[in-house]
């Protein structure tokens, strides 16, 4: 009879260490297989988020040039029209994360900064110039500079840096669905994020 309760206890001991092997088997399985998606929709939402605008601005140009002291002055100038297409995009390939499997969590450590492209068309007329003063490759290049300045003033007062940011948050909240649908926890900035209104918050 011992042997016959023995042989039992020896069964269901072995019994039980391959379904506990097994089970945890196929938990890291199911922690590689959410791990290996998490980072393919990274991977997938890795693309330039742009938003574009477009700005057209009039711009007289004027240089003065002393020639024999102040006796005498030679001036030029120009009328620049300018029609600019402006670009506002994040490189999410960028984006700095870590995925920790032993505790189900993926922490956002880094958003890339946005990058600004200006892409401006310049037409100028009545230009002004003279032999003593005439115009230059330099003057061309410093009508460029003040139109790439005349232009972030105009962009810093619209609204197309949120309306860029409003998108990047969008594709952010892809990640929160993925997370919270396979039981993993998203953080961002130290700060867990437990709903969609927390993704609105994100500082950026």
């Amino acid at each position: 009879m011992r042997k016959i309760l023995f042989g039992v206890a020896i069964t269901l001991i072995v019994l039980f260490t391959f379904k506990y092997c097994g089970d945890k088997k196929e938990n890291q399985a199911t922690l590689k297989e959410s791990s290996a998606l998490i980072q393919e929709q990274i991977k997938n939402v890795g693309k330039l988020i742009v938003t574009e605008g477009h700005f057209s601005q009039v711009l007289n140009y004027t240089s003065s040039k002393e020639l024999f002291g102040s006796y005498l002055t030679s001036n030029k100038k120009a009328l620049v029209v300018v029609n600019a297409n402006v670009f506002i995009s994040y490189d999410l390939s960028e984006i700095e994360y870590d995925i920790n499997e032993t505790t189900k969590t993926l922490t956002i450590l880094s958003v890339p900064k946005e990058e600004i492209k200006i892409i401006p068309d310049l037409e100028y007329y009545d230009i002004e110039a003279d032999f003593f003063n005439p115009f230059e490759a330099e003057d061309y290049n410093n009508i460029k500079e003040l139109v790439k300045k005349a232009l972030i003033k105009k962009l810093d007062k619209s609204d197309m840096k949120s309306n860029a940011q409003n998108r990047l948050i969008s594709e952010l909240s892809k990640f929160y669905i993925l997370t919270n649908s396979l039981g993993w926890t998203l953080e961002y900035n130290g700060t867990e994020i437990t709903n969609q209104e927390d993704i609105n918050k994100f500082k950026l």
